[in-house]
This record gives C-alpha cells, structure tokens and sequence, in this order.
C-alpha cells in the first residue's frame, strides 16, 4: 500500500486479519513503518506489509449503508445522510461503481478510502456497527 493514503484510524489487512492503523512514522533508514492493532495483537510492520480492504456488501453495512435498489445491473446502497450512495456495478465494465455524494462518483474501491473521504468531508470518522475481526476473505 502507499503510504501517503494512508492515515491513523484506517482499518487494513495483515496477515488475514483486520487493524487499525494507530501510528505510522518512518524508520531511519527512510522505510515507512506503521503500528496496527486489533483486539489481539498490537504490532509494528512495514508500510507495504499491509494490504487495503476492499469494499464489500457486507462492509457496506457496517458502515451504516442499506441496500436500496437492486437489478440485474446494478445495486444501491444508502447512508441515512441521503446524499452519500454506492453503487455496485454487477457488469464487467464497472462503470457505474463507487461513491455518490451529491450525486458526484468518487472511484472509492477500499475501506480506507472511504473512511478518509468521509472524515475530510466531515470532519470525523464513519462509525461502523461492529467491525471487530473479519476475514477480509468475505
């Protein structure tokens, strides 16, 4: 993962298993390093070590959205904010899929680039029902 997406309090994967990001910083010899948690493990890796979650139905969810809309084409996922959308393109060009907020698509695939769109735009964290431990395999 690139390091300059990233940013404290994104979720990730290392080793199948789900973290927080609660620090990054960069070694002496000029590698970025970043210091993940979850409720068993607190450790500190290399920043190309972690890999990004992708978005699923499932953690769509979690993150307070509700399937709207489906069809053959396309399905619909919406916040309570009822400008924030996603939409799941189920063709094989993909045109249509990603976030919708004020009905501009953002191309947003992974947790983490939704968790920094929403916190810029917002100015806090979206706040997922339970995340916990997931496999990101789902």
């Amino acid at each position: 993962m690139n390091v300059d997406d990233l940013k404290i309090k994104n979720l990730v994967e290392y080793k199948n298993q789900i973290f927080t990001i609660t620090e990054i910083f960069q070694s002496v010899e000029k590698g970025y390093f970043v210091k993940i948690e979850n409720p068993i493990h607190t450790i500190s890796v290399p920043a190309d070590s972690i890999k990004p979650i992708r978005i699923t139905e499932e953690w769509l969810e979690k993150f307070g959205f509700s399937r709207t809309y489906s069809s053959d084409h396309r399905i619909r996922y919406e916040r309570p904010e009822t400008f924030i959308k996603y939409d799941i393109d189920l063709s094989s060009r993909k045109i249509m899929e990603g976030l919708k907020i004020y009905g501009n698509s953002i191309k947003c695939k992974y947790i983490h680039e939704f968790q920094n769109i929403f916190s810029c735009l917002f100015g806090k964290e979206p706040s997922p029902a339970n995340y916990g431990l997931v496999n990101s395999e789902a």
